[in-house]
């Protein structure tokens, strides 16, 4: 793939937004790594956890570095497979902004009944439908139930995105069914 199909213009105007600003999808990140499944499986890695790439082509969370031997081990490929993969970042300009400005957010999901908090996750039919998170929000603010954390999953990333909502309440019975009537949802979870 050639380097101007990822970039949808320059950002001539400085802001870093609108319609200017420089878009790259997962399929065309994935893309530039086509003859080789076992970088597309690091790259694939690095972006699920929001690992980051520094200037030296090492992975990092922040300013934690993670050996490679690890991220190899958790692909199933040789380390020198990582190595190539960042190498091939910092060549790349679209790609070393990308991976030198991802980041990690950490989520409530597993710490919820730790917490007493509420988790529900809500499969949606269409993530690319306009609206999903305001409505469901929308509906449990209706409530006055506190909202801790959203987290919605990329459709790029995964063939079944999710919704989760963790709420500091519990949710009452008639609005699980409210949300599970709404046109959008395919089925929804307490965890």
């Amino acid at each position: 793939m050639a380097d101007d199909e990822l970039d949808a213009g320059d950002d001539t105007d400085g802001n870093g937004g609108g319609a200017s600003a420089e878009t790259a999808t997962f399929d065309a990140i994935m893309e530039k790594f086509a003859d080789s499944p076992s970088q597309q499986a690091v790259i694939r890695l690095l972006l699920e956890r929001g690992f980051s790439v520094n200037d030296e082509g090492r992975v990092v969370s922040g300013g934690i570095e993670i050996p490679n031997t690890g991220i190899a081990r958790e692909v199933g490929v040789d380390r020198r497979v990582v190595d190539s993969t960042t190498d091939a970042i910092l060549a790349d300009d679209q790609l070393r902004r990308i991976f030198q400005n991802i980041s990690a957010i950490p989520s409530l999901m597993d710490l919820a009944p730790v917490l007493d908090l509420t988790a529900l996750a809500i499969t949606v039919r269409d993530a690319e439908e306009s609206g999903i998170v305001a409505t469901v929000t929308g509906a449990i603010a209706d409530r006055d139930i506190s909202i801790r954390q959203t987290i919605s999953e990329d459709p790029e990333f995964t063939d079944e995105p999710k919704l989760y909502v963790i709420t500091d309440g519990e949710i009452p019975g008639d609005l699980l069914n409210e949300i599970r009537a709404m046109g959008f949802v395919h089925k929804i979870e307490l965890r």
